[in-house]
């Protein structure tokens, strides 16, 4: 009989893979390297896979079994940020770095993968590793449903560590989990002048002054206090001298809620608001809010199961009260349109603090390698790896 690896032995070799992924960060759809990785780890493994959309990779064990087939993502992708953590495995390309822990959780599936390659007579199922691009550009998953990542698919599986809770605690839960996105753009055009004759011009950085103010209205006076909404003015970019009246101003920004059609009818908001203030300066202006992922929604009886999977992987206790929605957005959502799933929140917190996620930083908490193992491993019916 052939020993099974010990969850030290493979925790030690994924950490040592998600220090070198850190050191060697890529952005969407030019993970060419990482890709190369995951798919010789799983050659390693003796796991058979294929490409799916580009430079993602899907692998299935126990193909052909009849139980239910359950798929587990994780993302692949880095961030346009320069690092300043000061680990001895930081970035080395300037100006982009795994500011989001896409490299642990990747090195952390990778764990789960030679786990249940040891274990794969026990699974009752299929279960499909799922290996994702483009993440943080919100184009990953779409081009991976479109890819057949879903095919025959019963329940989909994800996970994101979350610095603000401790290392051993998670947050799962049935309903909205991340935020419906959406991005607006605006130009307001007036007329330039003399900036000491505001007469003879219509002042495009007055109105834009005064869009900002009322559309901070819109969530704090036209939304209940108990829904989860965000509108942001991002940008704003006019002029170029002191003694010049522009123009035309041009403005970005965020709006985020619990539900698509919440997040759209926050667009419409902000379009109405931005007349308003036009109609009283004479300014003209183009608006357009361009909605990107969806809400992630939890489906009931998967962050059931997952909440099983969690007191087996983390022992009773593990729950954190954090509120959901979070305004964070996700991907993951694009799954959920075609199939019933669950995104958990793994605590990667550390007792002496942790920077955000997209901070520069940030560094992913390799105690988590081990608690995503076991977690896979629980979901998909596996024995614990101990």
């Amino acid at each position: 009989m052939t020993a099974l690896p010990s969850l030290a032995a493979i925790v030690a070799h994924a950490t040592a893979l998600r220090r070198d992924l850190h050191r060697h960060p890529e952005l969407g759809w030019r993970e060419e390297r990482t890709a190369a990785i995951v798919r010789g780890e799983l050659d390693r493994l003796g796991l058979a896979w294929r490409a799916c959309a580009g430079t993602g990779t899907i692998a299935t064990l126990a193909a052909g079994r009849s139980g239910r087939h359950l798929a587990i993502r994780a993302d692949l992708d880095a961030l346009p940020i320069t690092e300043t953590s000061g680990v001895a495995w930081a970035s080395i390309h300037a100006g982009c770095m795994h500011a989001c822990g896409h490299d642990g959780h990747t090195a952390g599936l990778l764990a789960a993968a030679a786990w249940l390659k040891a274990q794969e007579a026990a699974l009752s199922g299929p279960v499909s590793l799922l290996f994702q691009p483009a993440e943080e550009i919100g184009e990953g998953a779409r081009r991976m449903v479109a890819g057949g990542a879903l095919a025959g698919v019963d329940a989909l599986y994800g996970y994101h560590n979350w610095p603000p809770v401790p290392l051993g605690q998670a947050v799962c839960a049935a309903g909205p989990v991340m935020a419906a996105n959406g991005v607006w753009r605006a130009t307001i055009t007036g007329r330039g002048a003399h900036a000491s004759q505001p007469q003879d011009g219509i002042d495009p950085v007055a109105t834009a002054a005064a869009f900002i103010t009322l559309a901070q209205q819109i969530v704090s006076r036209r939304t209940s206090p108990n829904t989860a909404a965000v509108v942001a003015v991002s940008t704003i970019h006019a002029g170029s001298v002191h003694n010049a009246m522009p123009d035309s101003a041009e403005l970005s920004g965020i709006v985020r809620a619990a539900t698509s059609p919440e997040r759209d009818w926050l667009g419409v908001q902000l379009d109405a608001t931005l007349a308003a203030a036009c109609a009283v300066s004479g300014a003209s202006y183009r608006f357009v809010c361009v909605g990107e992922d969806p809400a992630v929604v939890n489906d009931a009886a998967c962050a059931g199961h997952a909440a099983r999977a969690l007191d087996l992987a983390l022992g009773l206790g593990w729950a954190h009260p954090t509120v959901l929605p979070l305004m964070a957005a996700e991907d993951f959502a694009w799954y959920l349109d075609h199939v019933p799933g669950c995104f958990v929140l793994l605590g990667g917190g550390a007792p002496d603090g942790s920077a955000p996620c997209h901070s520069p930083r940030y560094d992913f908490n390799d105690g988590l390698i081990a608690v995503v193992a076991r977690f896979v491993a629980a979901l998909v019916g596996a024995p614990l790896p101990h």
